[in-house]
């Protein structure tokens, strides 16, 4: 069974395959993408997908709102999808904030360069601070 950590990795993969097949005008289908990534069903996951590309728009208007002389838009494409994916999970689901933190950090670490990890890092910050 895969851990928490693991699979927010794999909402991350997604995310970023979806917004590239966006970019490319390539047709697909969330669930298939979904399943090219995961040998199981998880409901976690599928929150997390679904929820995040339904409320994108909302997300990134939080994003850019909390982003200092920055966009959303800018930060490169990983970075982007564990932004997106973190203030979904912060908003809408009912993980401790730390959690949400620090996972996006770790993502980051792995995945991204220092700057947008501090960007993240940020962001998340002020949106907990707001609450």
């Amino acid at each position: 069974m895969a851990t928490r950590s693991e699979l927010r990795e794999k909402v991350m993969t997604i995310l970023y395959q979806i917004e590239l097949y966006d970019k490319n005008k390539i047709e697909y289908n969330i669930d298939n993408v979904i399943k090219e990534n995961l040998d199981i069903d998880n409901e976690f996951v599928k929150d997390m997908v679904y929820g995040t590309t339904t409320y994108l728009t909302e997300i990134d208007k939080i994003a850019n709102e909390n982003l200092s002389d920055w966009t959303i838009d800018r930060i490169d494409s990983m970075g982007r999808s564990i932004l997106r994916m973190s203030i979904y999970e912060l908003k809408y689901m009912d993980t401790p904030d730390l959690v949400v933190i620090n996972e996006a950090i770790e993502l980051a670490k792995k995945y991204s360069d220092d700057n947008v990890r501090k960007m993240i890092n940020a962001v998340l910050d002020k949106l907990v601070n707001q609450e």
